[in-house]
């Protein structure tokens, strides 16, 4: 009885202990796909505003083209 009684005491113990190591594990996994999911957010934000002044130098120097050909 006094060994069944340590078996179960121990696993308890042990049960715990990976219970906690799981919720760690999944808090970190969660904390990782959010910092993800921003960087990426931030990436496409980037790329838009790039994307945008480029897209305005081009057109400015459009204009300046035609400008100058109608002089």
């Amino acid at each position: 009885m006094d060994q069944t009684v340590s078996v179960y005491i121990e696993s308890k113990i042990f049960e715990a202990l990976a219970d906690a190591k799981l919720s760690e594990h999944a808090a970190r996994m969660v904390a990782m796909k959010n910092a993800t999911d921003n960087a990426n957010q931030i990436v496409d934000k980037l790329h838009m505003q790039y994307h945008r002044a480029r897209q305005q130098e081009i057109t400015s120097e459009l204009i300046d083209v035609v400008n100058g050909s109608n002089v």
